[in-house]
């Protein structure tokens, strides 16, 4: 008598556990959001590897954004180059529009 008690205390659970193990088994996998600034992040380093073609990018910096004009923004980025013995900052600006994220200009700048 006492298993039918048991079994049919189970059978009442039976949808609540269904739901917790679907709950736990379809979870979905967090999802971490990339800044804003991720895309021209990836830009920037793409650029200066084509313009730097011997050097590595030991470090990455952003630096920020900033308003240009009513239309248009710019992302600096700082990088830490290596080549060899010679060790240097560059100071890399992208300027786009910010409707449509069109590259206006890449500028470079050495700093220390």
């Amino acid at each position: 008598m006492q298993t039918a008690r048991r079994l049919f205390r189970y059978r009442n659970m039976m949808p609540l556990l269904s739901i917790v193990l679907f709950m736990l088994i379809f979870q979905p996998f967090p999802t971490y959001a990339q800044p804003p600034y991720a895309k021209w992040g990836r830009l920037a380093m793409q650029e200066t590897m084509k313009r730097y073609p011997n050097a590595q990018i030991v470090d990455y910096l952003h630096v920020g954004r900033k308003q240009k004009t009513p239309t248009t923004s710019e992302e600096t980025f700082k990088l830490l180059l290596q080549e060899s013995n010679r060790r240097w900052a560059l100071l890399v600006h992208i300027e786009f529009v910010n409707q449509t994220e069109e590259v206006v200009n890449i500028s470079y700048e050495e700093t220390r």
